[in-house]
């Protein structure tokens, strides 16, 4: 089964107009015969100027968060239609800085992610475990529970885009080594078996996000079930033409 590769950058809180337009005009040409979908996940304010930016190009702006209403009296949030009204294609959902310090669960992942399925956006659903649960050897139980709940209900999962993110290794320069992401991978390739079909599981997209780089990024794409990388910090520079164009 061939996956299509996606690398996808998380601007977090950073950047602005001006700086992300200049990123965006130097990054057009650097990547525009990549053998891969690549995304820029921005923060809410600035994707109309980044969908300017990016206009003609192959890379496609995502945003970093979606509310599960489609509207209401939820101060500060944003809808699923106000991000396709500026022409957003992917939102990353549950990432462990929403869930860290947000109090983002895995019941308002799932509700996130139907909501954006019905808005025709597609989902990055992050899971991953801490340093904690993967010390005490609960990795496997908590990507359990993450997948079961996170995506209840889901009926096509090959709509959704799964980011494996240990969290020990998001923003700390700690990466897990390629065997690593590997067989967490692989096991999480195999519980969507199990909670949809097998047949879907090879055909979702699964990337991994605990800081990958252009230093590592060649070794951790050669592995068998990864497809793709959830970029954090390396996607604030011009290294991240260096991860998409990790074939080459």
């Amino acid at each position: 089964m061939s996956r299509k590769p996606f690398i996808a950058g998380n601007w977090k809180m950073n950047m602005t107009v001006e700086s992300g337009k200049k990123l965006i005009k130097e990054l057009k040409p650097l990547v525009k015969k990549a053998n891969c979908d690549v995304a820029l996940c921005v923060p809410a304010i600035l994707i109309p100027e980044m969908v300017k930016a990016a206009k003609g190009s192959n890379i496609s702006i995502g945003a970093q968060n979606v509310h599960f209403a489609e509207k209401g009296a939820y101060t500060g949030e944003i809808s699923a239609d106000m991000l396709k009204d500026y022409g957003v294609k992917y939102v990353i959902i549950g990432h462990s800085e929403r869930r860290q310090y947000f109090g983002e669960t895995d019941e308002t992942v799932n509700k996130r992610t139907l909501t954006a399925l019905n808005a025709g956006l597609t989902p990055i659903v992050c899971v991953g475990e801490t340093l904690d649960e993967r010390e005490e050897d609960l990795t496997e139980e908590v990507l359990d529970r993450q997948l079961k709940v996170g995506l209840n209900g889901i009926e096509d999962i090959k709509k959704v885009v799964i980011a494996y993110e240990p969290v020990w290794a998001i923003g700390t320069g700690k990466t897990a080594t390629d065997e690593q992401a590997q067989e967490t991978i692989a096991y999480i390739r195999k519980k969507i078996g199990e909670l949809f079909c097998p047949k879907c599981a090879e055909e979702v997209i699964i990337q991994y996000g605990g800081s990958m780089n252009a230093g590592n990024c060649k070794g951790l794409m050669a592995q068998p079930d990864i497809d793709g990388g959830l970029i954090g910090g390396a996607s604030l520079k011009l290294d991240f033409a260096t991860i998409v164009n990790f074939d080459k």
